[in-house]
């Protein structure tokens, strides 16, 4: 209880969220889902309150069918004060589309560079050394920031890969060294294959932020193992102010026919479970709990299938029952209809 007492004195008040759904989680879905229907849970996370989200991939349409509509989704989705779109970025092609669609005026604010720690893995993912990998995205990285968009610098596999095992600090410190050097405004930190446990995520965080006191960093946890509420609440903890999530928990390894290089749920962290989860605890996060599990339940039948979040089917806390969920026989919930609090 002490430990607890601790970490929860530590959070921060409120925290800047990422929804990664229409990207990192529907790339990993060969279901193709149409542009109308991810326009319509792109404007339905705006109205919840979410204020960042990843709008696509600029990866080639024939590697991932499911990004063949990333230009016109750029140029028809919604644009409210406030609100910001990062896109993935996998190599110069893909700026040099992006680069043609800003110069018709239809603006990305971010863009996503990765690159494993665990080169094995970049091999496979990106098919790019970390030396052809570096070489490249320093190219883009300074035609990005010529062009005003801010770069997202992405280390993959922080925690371990499902290729090589485990993976040592050296070249994660590295991969953050580039980022940083080169002009990055925020260095995400991928658990890509799920591997990360709390201890070790505020062991290896706490390391990042000793050593890179300057960065601005951003946990991204995946939830292949059923611990990346957990983990995101311990960098919460640890003070790292960008955490993202994605509704149901899907995502993970691109759906583009390579075979599977782990197997089992393969999601980011769930977001309706985490945001609730940090609002519980007295984080805000800006986003209505509510539209969000109404959202959750949407994304349920824009994919087909039942995905992981909990709190879409056991309903937000409720810490002030009405006279009438109070009668005998009342509902108190379960079966997608929660309690209304």
């Amino acid at each position: 209880m002490a430990t607890m007492s601790k970490i929860s004195g530590n959070l921060p008040a409120n925290i800047n969220f990422c929804e990664c759904w229409a990207r990192d989680g529907l790339q990993s879905i060969s279901t193709l889902i149409p542009t109308e229907q991810k326009l319509q849970m792109l404007h339905g996370m705006m109205d919840a309150g979410i204020r960042e989200m990843e709008l696509t991939s600029f990866s080639h349409p024939k590697l991932l069918p499911q990004f063949a509509d990333a230009e016109q989704l750029l140029k028809t989705v919604r644009r409210p004060d406030g609100v910001k779109f990062r896109i993935l970025m996998p190599n110069m092609k893909g700026w040099e589309r992006l680069e043609r669609c800003i110069d018709e005026g239809f603006f990305a604010h971010k863009i996503i560079l990765m690159i494993s720690a665990s080169e094995d893995h970049n091999k496979l993912n990106f098919r790019m050394t970390h030396d052809e990998a570096m070489a490249e995205h320093a190219a883009i990285m300074k035609r990005a920031i010529a062009k005003g968009v801010e770069v997202v610098g992405c280390v993959g596999t922080v925690y371990g890969c499902a290729v090589m095992g485990d993976v040592p600090q050296e070249p994660i410190d590295k991969l953050t060294r580039f980022y940083s050097d080169n002009g990055a405004s925020l260095l995400m930190l991928g658990d890509t294959t799920g591997t990360a446990n709390p201890a070790q995520a505020e062991r290896r965080l706490t390391h990042l932020l000793t050593r890179f006191p300057k960065t601005e960093f951003l946990a991204h946890f995946h939830d292949t193992r059923g611990t990346g509420v957990v983990n995101s609440y311990v960098a919460a903890s640890l003070g790292i102010r960008w955490i993202d999530g994605s509704l149901g928990a899907i995502g993970g390894q691109p759906a583009s026919g390579a075979a599977l290089y782990h197997l089992g749920h393969k999601g980011n962290t769930c977001t309706e479970d985490l945001i609730a989860m940090l609002e519980e605890c007295g984080v805000s996060t800006g986003i209505d709990v509510d539209r969000l599990i109404e959202l959750g339940r949407m994304a349920e039948q824009v994919v087909g299938f039942r995905m992981r979040s909990n709190v879409i089917h056991a309903g937000r806390v409720t810490h002030h029952r009405t006279a009438a969920e109070k009668a005998p026989g009342a509902r108190m919930g379960g079966d997608n209809t929660p309690p209304q609090v």
